[in-house]
Parts: structure tokens; sequence; C-alpha cells
């Protein structure tokens, strides 16, 4: 479930030094936890129990293995302490395989593949340089695995890249996907059946249910806990372990200049002209004019290369520029709009909520730097 990120929220003191809670003081919390307001138990999803198993494989990453887990785990004591429906999880570390060591050398404990209602699928370590063909080969017992458990109509869900297993397995044919921003374009190419959708967070189409990187892996056992124990206990449970649960959209979190460089040296050298005129009003006659080309070559030539348009790639030029000085500076929104070329902050809130998924003053309250205390030192000096 997707919710509109409050605005305005303020802790109310700033330069303060928080205290730890007394015994006394933490005791009154969970005993105030009885009086949360839970959904009626009509309404919620409670098997008895919900059977998961989380597939583990070599190379596979521990932590998405364990997190979601966790997260039910820490539910489920929530429940019991507010009175809500502690739903009866069953989960298990399953794998083809008898042994199973993951990205590090960590070993897992697995027991053998069996029947469960919701398969989860954990991401694999995904490096510069992986030969992803020979790491899909290894792991044809997994994507079997995955194939046979679909077969029979069961949930499935995968975290960050563990989305080119299903894909492997041909379970994502013909549906929508997400995975993480990074990969998004790698998983697009190489399974063309494939509807990716690399904004989303998460995507459920037909019992299938993929997420973007790491931490979705938390937006998506919060939905799991609402859908089995209520909005109480998951808003409960997203408090006590510090998450967000009310993102929407990876479009916040983009990086462009960590993905594939896209284009050729013509488009290359529209690119930087177009991010060195972010102020100037945009006009395709007078860019096209500036590389000597007519504008139907410009529009040709530059989406053969980069899959946008000039005018696409400049609006999210001006955002990235935008995102930098809502986080770094105190720049009025009327100022930043002027900065990245637009005429006024209406204009700015538009483009920017279209395009990032928040206004820009909910995103500058979630991401500004400027205020943060310097991280500790965890290492002593060499």
């Amino acid at each position: 479930m997707c919710h509109a990120p409050a605005s305005g929220a303020s802790s109310g003191h700033r330069g303060t030094v928080a205290t730890r809670p007394s015994i006394g003081e933490t005791a009154r919390f969970l005993g105030n936890l009885a009086t949360v307001p839970t959904l009626e138990p009509e309404q919620l999803h409670t098997p008895s129990p919900l059977r998961i198993g989380v597939l583990a494989y070599p190379g596979c990453l521990a932590s998405e293995v364990f997190g979601v887990p966790d997260l039910l785990m820490i539910s489920s004591h929530v429940a019991r302490a507010s009175g809500g429906v502690s739903a009866p999880y069953e989960v298990s570390i399953v794998s083809p395989r008898r042994r199973i060591a993951a990205s590090g050398g960590v070993p897992i404990a697995v027991t053998p593949l069996r029947e469960v209602d919701l398969l989860i699928v954990a991401g694999f370590e995904l490096a510069p340089g992986l030969d992803l063909d020979a790491t899909l080969a290894s792991l044809a017992p997994e994507v079997a695995a995955i194939r046979a458990h679909r077969k029979g109509g069961a949930a499935l869900v995968t975290i960050c890249v563990g989305a080119f297993l299903a894909a492997e397995a041909g379970v994502l044919d013909g549906r929508q996907a997400t995975t993480s921003w990074l990969f998004a374009d790698a998983l697009a190419r190489r399974y063309s059946s494939v509807d990716v959708r690399a904004e989303n967070l998460t995507i459920t189409d037909a019992g299938v249910t993929t997420t973007a990187a790491f931490s979705a892996m938390y937006d998506l056992a919060l939905n799991l806990i609402r859908q089995c124990s209520g909005a109480a206990v998951a808003r409960l449970t997203a408090r006590i372990a510090l998450l967000d649960d009310a993102r929407c959209t990876q479009a916040p979190y983009v990086e462009p200049q960590l993905l594939p460089d896209a284009g050729a040296a013509f488009s290359a050298s529209v690119k930087r002209w177009l991010d060195q005129h972010l102020r100037s009003s945009y006009h395709l006659p007078s860019l096209a004019a500036q590389f000597h080309v007519s504008t139907r070559t410009l529009l040709r030539r530059f989406r053969a290369d980069t899959g946008q348009t000039p005018l696409e790639y400049l609006q999210a030029s001006r955002m990235r520029r935008a995102r930098a000085l809502l986080e770094t500076t105190d720049l009025a929104i009327s100022a930043v709009a002027a900065a990245v070329g637009y005429q006024d902050a209406g204009t700015l809130t538009k483009i920017f909520t279209r395009h990032i998924g928040r206004r820009p003053t909910d995103y500058r309250s979630a991401f500004r730097r400027r205020g943060v205390p310097p991280a500790p030192v965890l290492l002593p000096p060499s």
C-alpha cells in the first residue's frame, strides 16, 4: 500500500540531545501499544499459518534472505503487545542444495525445498564485470525451482535482482515487473517480454511481486504485515524499525550518472550543451541549428542513441540539479526554479512532482543534508 507522504512533520526541537528512555518509560510505551486500534479481523487475510519460503543460493545477499523474516518477527511481537492480530507466519530458508554460501562466503543453513504459500527470491551481487550468463547458468536448479513453484499457482516475490532469476524461469513473461533502478535497463534488454517499470518500488502482477533494490524488501514486508495484521501493526512496526512506510517510487533515489552511458558522440555533445544551458528556454529549432542539423535529424539521432527526446533529457537534467539544490541549500523554491530554467515555483512543483513523485518541499524535508551531524568515527586512526 502506498500512502501520500506527510508534509510539515517536525519534532519541534532542534539542537537538543535525545536521552535514553528509562526501563519504566519503555514499559509504559509497550503498555500503551495496547491502546492502538487495529483493523477488524474480518478485514484481514490471516491464513493459518502462512507458509513462507526464502530461496537461498550461492552468492545471494544474506541481508535479503533474512530481512523480511526479521521484520515479520518484529511485527509479531508488536501485534501481541498491542492486542492486534499476530499472524501465524511459518518461515523457512529453502534451497535445492544441501549447503549454501552467500555473498562474501557467509554460510546459510537451509532446508530442502517444500510446498509453500509464498516463495521469496533474494537478490545476488550483480557487480560490474559479472558474467550474468554464467551466473544464471550456474543457478539452473534455483531457476527450475522458481518455475515449478509458479506452476502450482503459489505466490512469488523477488527482491532486487532476484527478478533476473524469475525472468530466466519465464514467470515474468507478459507481466509488469521492477528491480533496482540501476539494473532495470539490463533486465528490459535481456528479457524483452517483460514490461519493466523502473520507477516502481514494488509491483504485483498475477501473483508475482517484484521489488526494487535492497530496502524495498521492507516496503514489501510492511505490505504483507498490513495485509495479515492490519494497518496499525504495520505502522508501529515501521516506527520501531525506523522505516518510512509512505514510499511510493524509486524516482527520488535515481542517480543518472551511475547509469550506463547511452549515446554516441553526437548525442553526448547535445547532452553536454543542454547541461550547460539549463537556465535557457528550450527551443528545438535553435538547438538543431546549434549542431547544424534539421529538427527531424536531431530528434531521430538523439532518440536512437538515448531512447529520449532532447526535451526529456533536459527535464531529467533539470530535476537532477533541482534535487541537488534542495538537498544542499536553503534557496526558496522559486529561486530553485529559476536556477534550473523554470519561470516560477508552480511550474517546478508540477514537473518535479511528476518526475520524482514528491513535491519539492517534501523532497527537501526528506533528503536535505544541511544540519546532519557528523558521522561517528567507527574505527580508530591507523
